[in-house]
């Protein structure tokens, strides 16, 4: 009986009383009335109901941690989401990123843009796409600095980030978490799902069972005019990462990525044998 009796407490502290249980209402504001005088003084507080979440004050009546490395949304008590953009390169993620984020602009929302600065072919400073857009963005290794490197009050202020070429980001996942399940950002990714070798490429798959949209975008073969939906390496170089743009990559359908790969390789074994006469001679 004791065990029913604390669980009731608990959900008395999630749930709405019956009256209102009829008509729920997005955003609906409870606190505790006072107790009778001569009782022991409540403990006050406010909670803020939104997608069926505890807000800070809650969660310190029972018990969990209020500390300051709990930054959930406490005024709203709201979670974010996260959206995913992926296909091959020459596909416009990176431009569908960009009108993703100016829509929010224009709904007065607080947006902040973060690429890898692993991608330095337009400096530092801005995400640009193939057709020459572009807009400010912060630069990083680890999305992890983020917070700090863009400030604290900057961040807690924010409503959505966008994430360009997040294939470069080895804590996209951990980040995307934190993001949109504890501090109710809204996060839109875009980038790379698979390599040249059309094999997963950094954690940008890992992060689809977290996401509530994905789009996967495609591009215009090169040798056809069909949907490309794959990225064919010209070079011979094999490293996984290698940044760069229409000359080492172009955007193929499945019929010219495989006949692609055998010319490549054919290609590779020909310069190979050229090197090493070149050696021995």
């Amino acid at each position: 009986m004791r065990c029913i009796s604390n669980m009731r407490s608990l959900l008395s502290l999630y749930l709405p009383p019956p009256t209102f249980l009829s008509k729920p209402s997005l955003f609906t504001r409870y606190s505790v009335f006072p107790p009778p005088i001569g009782s022991t003084p409540p403990i006050k507080f406010a909670m803020a109901r939104c997608n069926g979440g505890p807000s800070l004050a809650v969660r310190q009546l029972s018990g969990g941690r209020a500390d300051g490395d709990d930054r959930s949304k406490d005024v709203m008590g709201c979670y974010g989401n996260i959206h995913i953009i992926v296909g091959p390169m020459f596909a416009g993620k990176t431009t569908e990123l960009l009108r993703r984020v100016k829509a929010e602009l224009s709904n007065g929302r607080n947006v902040a843009v973060v690429k890898s600065d692993k991608d330095t072919r337009y400096g530092l400073s801005s995400i640009v796409t193939h057709d020459g857009a572009k807009m400010a963005c912060l630069a990083l290794s680890e999305l992890s600095t983020f917070r700090d490197q863009f400030g604290p009050e900057a961040y807690d202020k924010l409503d959505v980030i966008g994430i360009d070429e997040a294939q470069f980001f080895e804590d996209l996942y951990e980040f995307c978490c934190n993001a949109a399940d504890r501090d109710g950002k809204t996060v839109i990714v875009a980038g790379l799902d698979g390599d040249y070798m059309r094999k997963k490429f950094g954690s940008v798959l890992d992060i689809i069972p977290i996401a509530e949209t994905v789009t996967k975008l495609t591009a215009r073969c090169e040798m056809c005019g069909q949907r490309a939906f794959f990225t064919l390496r010209k070079t011979k170089e094999t490293q996984t990462e290698l940044i760069g743009g229409a000359d080492k990559y172009m955007p193929v359908c499945r019929q010219h990525y495989v006949d692609g790969q055998i010319i490549v390789e054919a290609t590779r074994i020909v310069l190979d044998i050229e090197q090493s006469a070149a050696v021995h001679a």
